[in-house]
């Protein structure tokens, strides 16, 4: 569903509200199951006797005004505005802030803060599906405290099966999201407004005086619950990174209009039973409901959280395809879910890496509390990282002035480092994990660019360029056979390692040949119209040039096939691609320090093959080898 289809004034109402419901099964699962842990963690550090009414408000205000400020301004109001060609995201606007930058110091800084930005993602991205399901899972013991010990082990089930599926893809599973989500949703509003009913005092924690108060009483406790605090809001970068599929209009709607509105009635319901039973603190979600329907709500719950997993293991798929687009990741196996909805993607190896982290999380932790201290650095990393980039693009993109920018980014900024500054003094506690993982993806993405930046050097120093092998190509005694042969290259102005050790052992050139090669761009679909250029070099020899957007997989020979369209014959049953398998050694001096060269040279060796990553049929393919050495 695109975003004109969904905010046009004449779409018929009944496509409006299936993308309504759509919005609510991907893009709110995290933030709409933080509800399960959130307030229950921002009051442990007032348990008992040292819990007052007062400071269950503070709280209250503190997670009120995080949501109005961090959710509701900086991503629905600013940052869904900067889009790049309907793609939102860390890496979109990475991209979007390089296009606009006036200078290649900009561009190399915005680059490091969208690489920090998808590290940070990978991290939050391991601990949301472990804290998630951990938190539903736990309502066991509220209905039975006996069987606490089955929570492990359930929740460990339900991991594994969830990272089982995904080589089935998601279409089946996720016309069942939206529905289940709104009854989620709706289960929120009602339990707290039931409990509201009662108590309907608390109301007056909507004044933002009631935090101001609580932080300036509590001095360091208050800075300490700030971190806790942000779990309430993980899940917001979501809105801005799925943008693309449903549009801004219908992520907004449902937001202002239903998704807040029942975050906020179940808060404030859990703070008003805290208050009246301060026993109910140590699981406040569960408690809201009547006993005999905990068990049903755990079933809901879960579903909940398997729901949002999904969505993050989802865009993990997406983040990391992206990635290898941008030239940050080596290439990765990419398979295809779903025949007619490009965006429904498996990537085998990051789902492996994924269901390991998150199993060892869950092992080690064995709690959704003592795992809450883990993930707010991840979450607040990623909001700094998206402010700092949004501010760029609102200065030089939509021309705000400095002084507006600084007002409004830096206001927000000022929020997201506090939170982030909260979260940092939980790093023994179990904040070093979602560090240790983003920067562990941070060094990976960097030595890949930095080695294939060395490789590129090199093979262009020992490569011949085309236009000397074309004016000497005359004069040769070279024989043309029949036939078209495709050669792959990094670039089209030298001549490819293949071609020339095709020419020393078997001393012929086909008739057609082509030099291609792939261009990623930083949109995130190219227009088809302009997705192959050509250029003839010489009489039977082209330069063929293909563009793909970062959220596209290349498919080379298909690519091909549109030369027709140019009047240029192309059988694909008279083709052979030739490509130079790359075998990368240690130089005698080194450019990479040993760690980085050795995780360079390991990346390498098991990056998937060009045949595969550009889909190219493996028996028409010719591979020679190259050795390069960095």
């Amino acid at each position: 569903m695109t975003s004109s289809a969904t905010s046009s004034g004449g779409v018929p109402e009944k496509l409006k509200m299936s993308a309504l419901i759509g919005v609510l099964g991907v893009v709110y699962g995290d933030i709409g199951t933080s509800p399960l842990y959130a307030l229950q963690s921002c009051i442990a550090y007032f348990k008992g006797p040292h819990l007052q009414a007062v400071d269950v408000l503070g709280v209250l205000s503190l997670i009120t005004w995080a949501l109005i400020l961090t959710v509701t301004l900086k991503y629905v109001t600013f940052i869904m505005r900067a889009d790049n060609n309907g793609e939102g995201g860390t890496l979109s606007l990475m991209a979007l802030a390089s296009r606009v930058a006036r200078s290649e110091r900009t561009r190399a800084a915005a680059g490091i803060i969208g690489i920090v930005g998808a590290g940070l993602f990978f991290g939050d991205g391991v601990i949301t599906p472990a804290i998630s399901i951990l938190s539903a899972v736990e309502g066991i013991e509220v209905v039975a405290p006996s069987m606490g010990s089955a929570v492990l082990p359930i929740a460990i089930v339900v991991i594994a099966g969830l990272f089982l599926v995904q080589r089935h893809g998601t279409a089946t599973v996720g016309r069942a999201f939206g529905p289940v989500m709104v009854l989620w949703f709706l289960c929120l509003g009602l339990l707290g407004l039931l409990q509201l009913v009662q108590n309907p005092g608390v109301l007056v924690a909507l004044n933002p005086w009631f935090g101001a108060s609580f932080i300036i009483r509590h001095d360091k406790i208050a800075f300490l619950t700030l971190g806790a605090v942000v779990l309430a809001v993980t899940g917001a970068e979501a809105l801005y990174a799925d943008m693309s599929h449903f549009g801004r209009r219908p992520i907004r709607i449902s937001w202002l209009f239903f998704v807040l509105p029942c975050l906020i009635l179940n808060y404030y319901g859990q703070g008003a039973l805290v208050i009246a039973h301060p026993n109910t603190a140590d699981n406040p979600f569960y408690k809201l409901a009547p006993h005999a329907l905990q068990v049903p709500l755990i079933v809901l719950a879960t579903l909940a959280t398997v729901i949002a997993s999904q969505a993050v293991i989802t865009g993990a798929f997406s983040v990391s395809r992206m990635c290898v687009q941008l030239g940050l990741l080596p290439r990765m196996e990419v398979r295809h879910t779903n025949e007619s909805e490009q965006g429904q993607i498996y990537v085998p190896q990051i789902n492996t890496i994924l269901a390991i982290g998150v199993l060892l999380l869950v092992l080690t932790f064995r709690s959704s509390e003592a795992l809450a201290s883990a993930y707010g650095i991840a979450v607040t990393g990623t909001f700094l990282c998206d402010n700092t980039l949004a501010a760029f693009v609102y200065r030089r993109q939509f021309g705000w002035s400095r002084l507006a920018t600084i007002l409004v980014f830096g206001a927000i900024g000022i929020v997201d480092f506090a939170f982030f500054a909260a979260n940092s003094l939980k790093i023994f506690e179990g904040g070093w994990v979602p560090l240790a993982i983003g920067l562990s993806i941070i060094l990976i993405m960097t030595t890949w660019r930095r080695g294939r930046t060395l490789i590129m050097a090199r093979w262009m120093q020992d490569s011949l360029p085309l236009a000397t092998f074309l004016n000497r190509l005359p004069q040769s005694r070279i024989v043309r056979v029949p036939g078209t042969a495709v050669f792959m290259t990094g670039n089209l102005d030298y001549v490819p390692n293949a071609l020339l050790h095709n020419l020393k052992h078997n001393k012929v050139l086909h008739e057609q040949v082509f030099f291609v090669t792939v261009r990623n761009l930083d949109v995130p679909q190219a227009d088809p119209g302009g997705r192959v250029h050509l250029d003839e070099a010489a009489p039977g020899i082209y330069k063929v040039t293909l563009y793909y957007g970062f959220m596209e997989s290349p498919n080379v020979p298909r690519a091909l096939e549109s030369l027709s369209g140019q009047g240029i014959e192309f059988k694909a049953m008279q083709t052979s691609y030739f490509l130079g398998r790359e075998t990368v050694v240690p130089a005698s001096v080194p450019k990479l320090r040993f760690i980085r060269r050795w995780l360079f040279l390991f990346m390498a060796r098991n990056a998937v093959t060009a045949t595969e990553f550009f889909r190219i049929p493996s028996d028409r393919v010719v591979e020679l080898g190259v050795r390069i050495a960095v």
